[in-house]
């Protein structure tokens, strides 16, 4: 056993060898780069292939949309679609008219389907007017033919025929909503040409402005209208008219006749309107009453009532 001073044996270290370096790495590289540009060569090539016949449609399109020919600048003569297509590498210029010359044209057509839209329209309008004025001269030689000339007032408006019947006193009494005899007589002498006709009827019950008595049998003017309207329905429809066509609607004073200062409005504004609603589109139905205007003639005098316009307190 001995010990030096120098603090016994040292140990030896460990030889550690230097890491190998591969020094043909960049082939890998090199490799993958030239992959890449095979990839790009083969991918431009394919985007050189021009599909000759979707070429030849976007010529033929283009000059047709554009009005102008569509030329091709190559080296050969003939035709220059055909050789366009024939020989590829040649450089195509496609000729496009200005913006302002494309735009005028798109104007210009839209103008011109336009006016044939307003032309149509008007047709319709003219054509269903027709047809509602037939109804209105139907209606009101039926009424002279029984005796009962003068008992209506007509309108063709945006909805269609506006048949004015005065209830006051041709079709109810004061306060009532039972026909008289003659309101069944002005019913039964324009029903059969109401049932002809094709159009949807609506059935309107109207009242004056003046309320109803109080404590009577009616609550109020809606009540009122709206049986009245409801008696003229069911009245045409037991002389024949199809009740899937009418409706029957009640409203009170919302929408007299005349003006609550006219001296009559008080009989006029009680009233039942009967409507030939007009099959006509919504385009054509505003141009009824333009129509109408010049054909309106002076409405003719309210029949003499047999009793007062009043019925007790009511309207």
């Amino acid at each position: 056993m001995s010990s030096g001073g120098h603090g016994g044996r040292r140990r030896a270290k460990k030889h550690v060898e230097e890491e190998h370096e591969n020094h043909e790495r960049w082939l890998v590289s090199y490799a993958d780069m030239m992959t890449l540009l095979l990839v790009l060569f083969v991918v431009l090539f394919a985007m050189s292939q021009v599909d000759k016949d979707k070429f030849a449609a976007l010529a033929s399109g283009l000059s047709e949309a554009f009005g102008a020919p569509v030329t091709a600048v190559q080296g050969s003569a003939g035709n220059p679609e055909a050789s366009v297509l024939d020989s590829l590498d040649a450089a195509v210029d496609v000729q496009i008219p200005p913006a302002p010359a494309a735009q005028e044209s798109v104007d210009a057509a839209a103008a011109e389907a336009a006016a044939q839209e307003a032309a149509r329209v008007a047709a319709e309008a003219r054509a269903e007017y027709d047809h509602l004025a037939a109804a209105r001269d139907a209606i009101d030689a039926a009424l002279a033919a029984a005796g009962h000339a003068g008992t209506a007032r007509y309108e063709i408006d945006e909805r269609g025929l506006v048949v004015h019947i005065v209830s006051d006193p041709v079709l109810f009494g004061p306060e009532e909503a039972t026909l008289r005899p003659q309101g069944r007589e002005i019913l039964d002498a324009v029903g059969p040409t109401l049932a002809a006709l094709p159009n949807r009827l609506a059935v309107e019950g109207h009242a004056n402005s003046l309320p109803v008595t109080r404590g009577g049998p009616w609550p109020s003017n809606w009540e009122l209208s709206a049986f009245r309207a409801t008696t003229v329905v069911r009245y045409l429809a037991a002389g024949g008219v199809a009740q899937d066509r009418l409706s029957g609607t009640g409203l009170s004073d919302t929408m007299p006749m005349v003006p609550a200062s006219d001296p009559d409005a008080l009989s006029l504004n009680r009233r039942v309107d009967i409507v030939v609603l007009s099959d006509a589109s919504a385009e054509a139905n505003e141009l009824l009453p333009g129509l109408d205007a010049p054909a309106q003639a002076p409405a003719p005098a309210a029949p003499a009532p047999a009793a007062p316009a009043q019925e007790g307190t009511h309207e």
